[in-house]
């Protein structure tokens, strides 16, 4: 039985095309403190979707006014 490799090449439009019908999240929580002080906190989060995945799961957690 023969191993075969196969190289998937994509595109960017078709990686765009999936991150827009799937959707991305990221989260980042950083703290730095010196001595038990707190010096620095940043928090951010960025979600990249398509308007109709994001209307999708926004309905879902209640974050679309209803009309």
């Amino acid at each position: 039985m023969a191993v075969e490799k196969a190289i998937a090449s994509s595109s960017l439009v078709e990686v765009v095309d999936r991150i827009l019908d799937k959707g991305v999240v990221v989260d980042a929580w950083v703290r730095v403190s010196l001595v038990g002080i707190e010096l620095v906190a940043i928090e951010a989060r960025a979600t990249v979707a398509g308007v109709e995945t994001f209307l999708k799961y926004a309905e879902a957690i209640g974050l679309t006014a209803t009309a």
